[in-house]
């Protein structure tokens, strides 16, 4: 179900955003890093980070309530630790507090090697 969602919006194909994993509390999504997606220094542009991770808390809530709620972010903060430059970039959200009107999530951000590139906080309002 989260895969055709995601799959199925135009924004996420031109960025290339593919679930991974689904997990009972969240989802972890993936974007492969070319060139495209670099800015002026050859890492992967933040905006894309940013966008993966606005993304994870999305699919997070669409996979919670399986479809059945309309969403849109209301605010997001993310924290950059270090640069991608290749391989993929994964975003693992994990929904943090779900409430009658707004729901928050934080997304992991790391890379192939594991390691930790940075962190997010988004907010979401239940439109329905």
């Amino acid at each position: 179900m989260n895969r055709e969602f995601v799959a199925n919006i135009p924004f996420n194909k031109l960025l290339g955003i593919k679930v991974s994993r689904e997990h009972k509390d969240g989802v972890t999504l993936s974007c492969k890093v070319k060139e495209e997606l670099t800015n002026s220094k050859g890492v992967l542009h933040g905006g894309v980070a940013a966008s993966i991770a606005d993304v994870a808390v999305g699919v997070a809530i669409h996979h919670h309530f399986k479809g059945a709620r309309a969403i849109s972010t209301v605010e997001m903060k993310i924290n950059y630790f270090r640069p991608v430059s290749e391989g993929t970039l994964y975003a693992r959200a994990h929904l943090l507090r779900l409430g009658s009107t707004l729901c928050v999530g934080r997304v992991d951000l790391t890379d192939t090697k594991k390691n930790l590139v940075g962190i997010a906080i988004v907010t979401y309002i239940f439109l329905s």
